[in-house]
């Protein structure tokens, strides 16, 4: 096996201080960004239960906190405690972002409303992530990320044309609001540092979902219809699919040039199928999408999937395996790009888990660190602060 390269998450931003309030899914993927990128991520948690994330669990491992989780430092402490609000105070004065995700209007029933948070610190960027945004009628509801990627359009559009809508297997929305949190929080911390003044960041659960669907309503405009469900094919291109080579794994196919579609019709020994009206061109293959699926088909069928792949590779047409969980422990170009790196844990030793995404030629590194423990860092954190006692419900 080709040796492992393991790339350090960047300390670029060491200088950053984030104070997590938020649970589950898009907060945590906004803060675990920036413990990446070496800030220091103070993840405050009930010491009792820790962030609903951990319930997530797969044999009894919270498997979902320990990769959101990682690199960051776990207050535990009980938000209703008479002591809470002194501490969180303390830490708000040496922040630079507070993240939260409580339903609209917590955060000002605690005392903490982004007024109160400036006078503490003038410079704190809060990011207020909710389902429906800290304004119009909807602000008042609950909305976790399944109830939003039906609203958004993208369930409607997702499966087959002939079986009801379909949800994705994943945190879809949440995933999407928490990156966009993250780039809104860099862009209010670059303006906060220039102006003095820090800002707030109200981050739906909708809007970064349904913003990357792009034309979705423009077309229907002018079509007159919604985009319908169509599996694996695509309304912009043919051939776009998944396919079945002969010994029953699968590859996906994209030919979105001109070109690539006449080196795939080459690759096939098939090279009329160009002059083919139903083929001939772009618009064409769209409306017969289906008719040239199964002729792609039916030649991947006549060998298995490694002599398809060679073959097509040989020939520069886009091409590749569909791969599971399991093929990619065992991927070499994963390990290599360091896409899947062996991350340290503090009861398994190391678990393979997502590396850093965002890499930098020339900025410091650090190495990787666990998730934390619930209350782990309690004690260290509130000396920081010049607290004595330590939080209510400390971790042992």
């Amino acid at each position: 096996m080709t040796e492992q390269h393991i790339p350090k998450a960047s300390a670029i931003l060491a200088d950053m201080r984030i104070i997590d309030l938020s649970r589950v899914v898009a907060g945590n993927i906004t803060t675990q960004v920036f413990s990446d990128l070496g800030a220091d991520v103070i993840k405050v948690e009930n010491p009792t239960t820790g962030d609903n994330l951990r319930n997530w669990t797969c044999q009894g491992l919270e498997t979902w906190w320990k990769v959101y989780g990682r690199g960051k430092r776990s207050l535990g402490l009980d938000l209703r405690a008479p002591e809470a609000n002194d501490i969180l105070r303390g830490l708000l004065a040496s922040a630079d972002v507070l993240v939260e995700n409580f339903r609209p209007g917590t955060l000002e029933k605690m005392g903490l409303a982004p007024e109160e948070i400036w006078k503490i610190n003038p410079r704190v960027v809060i990011l207020r992530i909710s389902g429906w945004g800290q304004s119009g009628p909807f602000s008042h509801k609950g909305g976790f990320g399944s109830l939003i990627e039906a609203y958004s359009g993208f369930a409607a559009m997702n499966g087959f044309a002939d079986r009801e809508p379909v949800l994705p297997p994943f945190a879809m929305a949440d995933a999407y609001a928490g990156v966009f949190g993250a780039v809104a929080i860099l862009a209010a911390h670059r303006q906060a540092q220039a102006t003095g003044q820090g800002d707030v960041v109200d981050m739906s659960l909708l809007e970064p979902l349904f913003s990357v669907l792009g034309p979705l309503t423009l077309e229907a405009k002018l079509t007159g219809r919604s985009t319908p469900r169509q599996g694996s094919s695509s309304p912009t291109h043919a051939p776009r699919n998944v396919y079945e080579c002969g010994d029953g794994k699968f590859v996906a196919l994209s030919a979105a040039t001109e070109a690539m579609v006449r080196r795939l019709f080459e690759a096939m020994g098939k090279p009329e199928l160009g002059e083919d009206p139903r083929f001939a061109n772009h618009a064409a293959r769209i409306t017969h999408r289906h008719e040239l699926d199964d002729e792609i088909e039916a030649f991947l069928k006549t060998r298995d999937r490694a002599a398809s792949l060679d073959l097509f590779d040989k020939a520069g047409v886009t091409v590749g395996p569909v791969m599971d969980a399991g093929d990619l422990l065992e991927d070499d170009f994963m390990r290599v790009r360091g896409a899947l790196v062996d991350q340290p844990d503090t009861e398994l030793g190391t678990i393979p888990a997502p590396g850093a995404p965002i890499r930098f030629g020339n900025a410091p590194t650090r190495d990787m660190r666990s998730a934390p423990r619930i209350g782990e860092h309690t004690q260290e954190i509130l000396k920081e602060l010049g607290f004595e006692a330590p939080a209510q419900g400390e971790a042992e």
